[in-house]
C-alpha cells in the first residue's frame, strides 16, 4: 500500500517555499523567507461523524518586514470524500481559536477521480442571506495539465507531474520528461532521491511502456541520457536490495538470485538499446558479454558508452575490461 499522506507531507516540508512560489506566488511575495516553523500536527475529533482527522501540515510564517505571524495550512486529499469543504472549515477555525493568528487554508486534492472541479468555499445561510462564507485554496492535480509545468525549474513541479491530468499513451513521456527535469535541477542526492522515488511510486511502467521509454532516453542530449541512467540504476539498486529483503523473508537464495536477476536484466536492456542507438548493430557475441557483466561493469559502461562512436569503442572497451580483471 502507498502511503500518500507521507510522501506527499515529506515533499512538500522539504520544498515548501518552492510549493508555494509555484502556486501561490502572490503569497510568496510577502512571506518572509525566514524563519519558518512546522508545527506539530493537530487532531481533530468529529462528534457527530465519531470520527478523528489530522491535520496534515502547518507552517507559522511572518510577514515580510513585519513582526507579525500568520499560518499556513496545506491539507493533502488523496481520496475523494464529500463534505470536505466543511471539514477545512471545522480546521480553519480550530486552528485559528487554538493560535489566535490568521490562517491561509490550502487543499492539495491529489486523488485520481473525480475530475470534476471540487468546492473551494463553504457556505451557512439561510433564505436571503448568508451567515458565513469560508474560502480556501484548491490544488486540484488531476485538473491540470503536465505539459503546462514543462518550463518550471521548480522541485515540486517536476514531482507532482507525475500526478496530474495525462492521457494513458502519455504516462512513459511524463516520466522521461519529470527525469529529464529533475536532472537539469542539479539536487543534492538526498533531495534528487526523494524526487526520482516519488515520480517512480505514481508512474510504474509496464513492460511495452519500458521499452518506449528506452527508445525515447536514448534519442536525448547525452548528457541528460546519463543523469537519467544514474537515476534509473539507482531504481534497479532499490529493486535489487528490496529483493534481497523480499528473500530473507521467503527464502534468501530465491529472493537474491531474482533481485540481482531482474536489476541485471533491466541494466543491460537499457544499455543495450543505447548502444544501438550510439553505434549500430550490436553482435551476438557482445550482447553475451554484455550480459554476463556485474552491476557495477554495467554502471561503467553506461557512463563509457556516451564516448562511442563505433563498434570497435566498445569492443576495446570490453576488452580493457577483461585484461583489467586478469590482472
Amino acid at each position: 500500500m502507498i502511503n500518500h499522506d507521507r510522501l506527499f507531507k515529506e515533499l512538500i516540508t522539504t520544498f515548501f517555499r518552492e510549493f508555494i512560489q509555484l502556486f501561490f506566488p502572490q503569497v510568496a511575495a510577502y512571506l518572509e523567507p525566514e524563519p519558518l516553523e512546522f508545527l506539530d500536527k493537530e487532531v481533530f475529533t468529529d462528534i457527530t461523524a465519531g470520527d478523528t482527522y489530522e491535520t496534515d501540515i502547518i507552517v507559522k510564517a511572518k510577514f515580510q518586514g513585519q513582526e507579525t505571524f500568520f499560518l499556513i495550512h496545506i491539507e493533502n486529499q488523496s481520496y475523494y470524500q464529500e463534505h470536505f469543504e466543511q471539514r477545512m472549515f471545522r480546521y480553519f477555525a480550530r486552528l485559528s481559536e487554538k493560535y489566535g493568528l490568521p490562517v491561509y487554508p490550502i487543499a492539495l486534492l491529489s486523488f485520481d477521480y473525480p475530475q470534476t472541479p471540487q468546492p473551494q468555499s463553504y457556505q451557512v445561510t439561510f433564505p436571503g442571506q448568508i451567515i458565513l462564507q469560508f474560502n480556501y485554496q484548491v490544488i486540484q492535480l488531476n485538473r491540470l495539465n503536465w505539459r503546462d509545468f514543462l518550463q518550471q525549474q521548480n522541485p515540486v513541479a517536476t514531482a507532482l507531474m507525475a500526478k496530474m491530468k495525462m492521457d494513458k499513451n502519455e504516462r512513459r513521456q511524463v516520466k522521461l520528461e519529470c527525469l529529464r527535469l529533475l536532472v537539469t535541477l542539479r539536487l543534492d542526492r538526498a533531495r534528487m532521491r526523494l524526487i526520482s522515488g516519488f515520480i517512480d511510486t505514481y508512474i510504474r511502467l509496464n513492460a511495452e511502456e519500458q521499452e518506449l521509454f528506452r527508445a525515447e532516453l536514448a534519442t536525448i542530449e547525452p548528457s541528460q541520457q546519463e543523469g537519467i541512467m544514474q537515476i534509473v540504476t539507482s531504481w534497479m539498486e532499490e529493486g535489487i536490495e528490496q529483493g534481497l529483503q523480499q528473500g530473507l523473508q521467503q527464502g534468501l537464495q530465491q529472493g537474491l538470485q531474482q533481485g540481482l536477476q531482474q536489476g541485471l536484466q533491466q541494466e543491460a536492456n537499457l544499455i543495450l538499446r543505447l548502444l544501438s542507438r550510439r553505434i549500430g548493430v550490436v553482435s551476438p557475441e557482445l550482447i553475451l558479454r554484455i550480459r554476463s557483466l556485474s552491476v557495477i561493469e554495467l554502471e561503467n559502461l553506461g557512463e563509457a558508452l556516451l564516448d562511442f562512436s563505433t563498434p570497435a569503442d566498445l569492443e576495446n572497451w570490453l576488452l580493457r575490461l577483461s585484461n583489467n580483471s586478469a590482472e
